[in-house]
């Protein structure tokens, strides 16, 4: 049978009757109207209607709402009993942008006559009327917020390049930012590795016969997260909580360290010849400090001691009477340390020491004495230490040498680190290597410490 007439159904009072056989669907004609089938509970979702402003909601209807950018208020219906409305966060923003629902007039939503506002991200409410008392009534309320995962983090910015298949490596050997356009949903995957090395310190300017002290490397930080194995420095720092960085969508900015500019002359009426500091890098919550000029000499001869920074600068004595030590490593004081001390210079000597680099202090120039006559070297500057986060191994923040009296002029340290000589060598670009000290006789220039750098590597698939 094909056709069931309505006075048939009719005249069916008292027993039950079967619309249509198993898989046959039963199709209202077009203007008829159903009753006594109740509701099912569910709602008709609006997919083509997208709410990003305030609108007024119909019986048997849901939306997608988008509170991205700006907050969205959903009028009720006027209600009757077994009415229902849904909604749902389409963006996962409620909690940036509340959803406020209103009702109409003086009716109530769970027996208060008042508004909500839903502010829980990826929420979603479903409203039935049940009565004048209690109103609309939530009777389905989820905070759980089911998407598809991103397994691993997207960024840009610096010069990018990929190592060893499936890591990314960002470095900047200027400013910069570092975008990260989308985060993994899985927050271990968020963790980044980074190399930041501040700028070198310059080395110190001489006057008359003596020599000047070697610029301190930048301040060299390191952490490799176990997503990316790599062979790191030996100051690697991922046990240090603090270190570790976990990135967001969002921009970092990225700041690289200058060298210290060398000082263009030697002093006079008591000025300062002491080589000028570097520049702090950084990136996010890390940052590495300058690295400490080195000493140079006074008006009178006497010698200045490095000054502190990343890595100390190394000092220059003079003839007669020491003005002091090497400048300070580790300033200010980090975990792993960021760099080493300057070497100090001996008094009664006119040979000044290197200055500290990342892995090892400044050597100390030479003592007046023990050394045959007209053979009092400078210090070599401490060496740097090497990492393979870019792929290739390679030395950062050595120190600057320090210039000789007699003999031979101090070896800039491994990293970068600028030999000392008549005028010294500036310490290697992007490195945060330290300028090498200037040498008798000479009142050189002192030689400009090296720009530092930021690297930043992770997992991409």
């Amino acid at each position: 049978m094909s056709k069931i007439e309505v006075d048939a159904i009719d005249k069916q009072s008292g027993s039950t009757l079967t619309l249509g056989g198993s898989g046959t669907a039963v199709t209202l004609a077009c203007g008829a109207t159903q009753t006594g089938f109740g509701r099912t509970g569910t709602v008709n979702w609006q997919t083509g209607s997208i709410k990003t402003t305030t609108f007024t909601a119909a019986n048997g209807e849901g939306y997608f709402v988008d509170t991205s950018s700006g907050a969205v208020t959903m009028n009720l219906p006027a209600g009757t009993a077994g009415n229902i409305v849904s909604a749902v966060d389409y963006t996962n923003t409620f909690q940036n942008n509340n959803f406020t629902i209103a009702p109409n007039g003086s009716q109530k939503i769970g027996g208060i006559a008042n508004s909500i506002a839903l502010s829980t991200e990826g929420q979603s409410v479903t409203f039935v009327y049940v009565d004048d008392t209690e109103g609309w009534k939530n009777v389905q309320d989820s905070t759980s917020n089911v998407t598809g995962s991103v397994p691993f983090l997207t960024a840009t910015g610096g010069t990018e390049s990929t190592v060893c298949t499936n890591f990314k490596v960002h470095t900047f050997t200027g400013p910069g930012t570092f975008t990260v356009t989308q985060a993994s949903t899985t927050p271990a995957n968020n963790e980044v590795s980074y190399l930041v090395v501040a700028g070198g310190g310059a080395g110190g300017t001489p006057t008359g016969s003596g020599g000047s002290g070697g610029g301190g490397a930048g301040g060299f930080r390191e952490l490799k997260s176990p997503l990316t194995p790599y062979t790191a420095s030996p100051l690697e720092g991922y046990s240090v909580v603090a270190n570790r960085v976990s990135v967001t969508a969002a921009a970092f900015p990225i700041t690289v360290g200058a060298g210290g500019a060398g000082v263009p002359s030697g002093p006079s009426c008591g000025g300062t010849g002491a080589g000028n500091n570097g520049s702090s890098s950084i990136f996010s919550t890390v940052t590495s400090a300058g690295g400490g000029g080195g000493g140079g000499a006074d008006s009178v001869g006497d010698g200045e001691g490095g000054n502190d920074g990343g890595s100390g600068g190394g000092a220059r004595y003079g003839p007669t009477v020491p003005q002091g030590g090497g400048g300070s490593g580790n300033t200010p004081p980090t975990s792993p340390p960021q760099g080493q001390d300057g070497g100090d210079t001996p008094s009664s000597t006119r040979s000044a020491s290197g200055g500290g680099g990342a892995g090892g202090t400044g050597a100390n120039g030479a003592p007046g004495s023990g050394y045959p006559t007209g053979s009092q070297p400078g210090g070599d500057g401490g060496a740097g230490v090497t990492t393979s986060i870019t792929g290739s191994p390679t030395a950062y923040a050595g120190g600057g040498g320090g210039g000789k009296y007699a003999g031979t002029n101090g070896a800039g340290g491994t990293g970068g680190g600028g030999a000392a000589g008549n005028p010294g060598c500036a310490g290697t670009a992007n490195t945060g290597g330290g300028g090498g000290g200037g040498s008798a006789p000479a009142t050189n220039a002192s030689s400009a410490g090296g720009s530092g750098i930021v690297v930043i590597r992770y997992k991409f698939q």
